[in-house]
């Protein structure tokens, strides 16, 4: 009777109370199917491939690699192996201590290299862009499929049209994102940065030769059609193509 003077009708604020309880469940159900649907997608992301864990041991000595490495710039149609290629990118930057620390030396261990790899002749892995992932572990690294449409011959069109990038079975990118070291190391950051780049690159080319693949090192190109390709601002330093080696060819 209170209600009804005052023009509130108890019927109504039981049927709100209901409407906005069920509301609530219908919100909380949504979130809960979305942080689900997120969690998996971040525990298994289809784009991330798990790599073959490295080797660490060989019948190859590093003298005798070092003695018999040479920049090779033809190459056969053969493919390279998955293993080969995962070993490649552990000697450039895989994890090499439980405390994080990896195949090439870094200024303040800070790490600032990226590494990239355009695939197009390597067995049981699609082509396209792949971004390296060392992971937190030894041996536990994956790489990730970024742009499946980018192709060996877009990575030679930034690097003035060079055939041994084209005729490759596969090519690596390096870039450096310089202001992670230039937070400690000011203005002498570049230069680290850039010494960096070269030790990962001779650990890849040592370790091309450890596997009887030919590597050559190309620093001939326009840095920002390869910044466009590879989605990034950073600092493209180093193209490194790796294949089979054409012993017949000069």
């Amino acid at each position: 009777m209170g209600y009804e003077r005052m023009g509130h009708n108890p019927a109504h604020t039981v049927t709100w109370g209901f409407i906005m309880i069920s509301t609530v469940f219908r919100y909380a159900a949504v979130l809960t199917v979305l942080s689900m649907v997120l969690s998996v997608d971040a525990r298994g992301n289809d784009a991330v491939i798990q790599l073959p864990a490295p080797t660490f041991e060989s019948d190859y000595s590093l003298e005798e690699a070092i003695f018999s490495r040479r920049s090779v710039r033809s190459y056969t149609a053969d493919s390279v192996a998955l293993e080969d290629l995962a070993q490649l990118l552990w000697a450039c930057q895989g994890i090499t201590s439980p405390r994080g620390y990896r195949a090439a030396p870094s200024a303040g261990a800070l790490y600032p290299l990226e590494v990239y790899v355009v695939a197009e002749r390597v067995k049981d892995l699609p082509q396209g862009l792949y971004h390296y992932q060392p992971g937190q572990d030894i041996g536990n690294h994956s790489i990730e499929l970024i742009d499946p449409e980018v192709s060996l011959q877009d990575v030679a069109n930034a690097a003035l049209g060079q055939k041994c990038i084209q005729t490759s079975a596969c090519s690596f990118i390096i870039t450096g994102v310089v202001e992670l070291t230039r937070k400690k190391y000011g203005e002498r950051a570049r230069q680290y940065v850039l010494l960096e780049a070269g030790h990962a690159g001779q650990n890849l080319c040592l370790q091309a030769q450890t596997l009887e693949l030919g590597a050559v090192t190309v620093g001939a190109f326009h840095e920002e059609p390869l910044r466009r390709l590879l989605g990034v601002d950073h600092l493209p330093i180093y193209v490194l193509s790796v294949g089979i080696p054409d012993h017949g060819s000069r």
